[in-house]
């Protein structure tokens, strides 16, 4: 059976061990659906807060670490709700039936149970730089596969829907993706995009959107 490494997963990887459908970027329901999240007060004034931390900096020439920390990280913890948490670094490991996957997801929201994220929901891939740099996007696809199978081990349920998101600089991309036939030989990931949003300019909508996504959780 053959392992990847989440870091370093490719198109080729991909296309041998799962069937990968993709559809175009455009304001699907469950983007649109985000205008109706009711922002705070106190989330509003966070918000602030954050974009004030990247508003006189160059993000495109801060390291990942820098950015990660001013920007990314402080609003994934803005959308946290009940037990569902954000952490940093994660490990996820799952097998299936053709091959092994395992790696470190560079963030997460989840079911935070006795310490440790048991049901990841949404997946963060930051794009890195310099010579190790390469499409997200990949990564990206690579966590959701890991997270599906975890989730698939609590609940054996067919059809899994699980969401993600790639970021370069303070620029967030959403995915929603859906995987079927985890058990065959060759499981089905259909995946759909959301446009890019710049956090200087439109926290409210990237905060909206992630709140979307926990409620759908929230709500089953």
């Amino acid at each position: 059976m053959e392992k990847l490494v989440l870091s370093k997963i490719s198109p080729a990887d991909l296309n041998r061990f799962v069937t990968l459908l993709e559809s175009g970027i455009t304001a699907y329901p469950w983007v649109r659906q985000s205008d109706s999240v009711v922002l705070t007060e106190n989330d509003l004034r966070q918000l602030e807060d954050i974009k004030n931390r990247l508003l006189n900096y160059s993000t495109h020439l801060m390291n990942e670490a820098t950015i990660w920390s001013r920007g990314i990280y402080p609003l994934l913890a803005l959308a946290e709700q009940e037990a569902i948490q954000a952490w940093a670094q994660v490990p996820l490991q799952a097998r299936y039936a053709q091959f092994e996957i395992e790696g470190v997801a560079d963030g997460v929201l989840g079911k935070t149970v006795a310490g440790h994220i048991a049901a990841p929901y949404l997946v963060v891939a930051e794009a890195k730089r310099g010579i190790e740099g390469q499409n997200p996007l990949f990564q990206l696809y690579g966590y959701i596969l890991a997270s599906v199978r975890i989730n698939w081990e609590e609940k054996k349920e067919a059809f899994q829907e699980i969401f993600g998101c790639y970021t370069i600089a303070d620029s967030w991309t959403f995915v929603r993706a859906e995987v079927e036939d985890i058990e065959s030989d060759l499981p089905v990931l259909r995946v759909e995009y959301s446009r890019e949003y710049a956090e200087k300019t439109e926290a409210e909508t990237i905060l909206k959107i992630l709140r979307l996504i926990i409620a759908r959780y929230l709500e089953k």
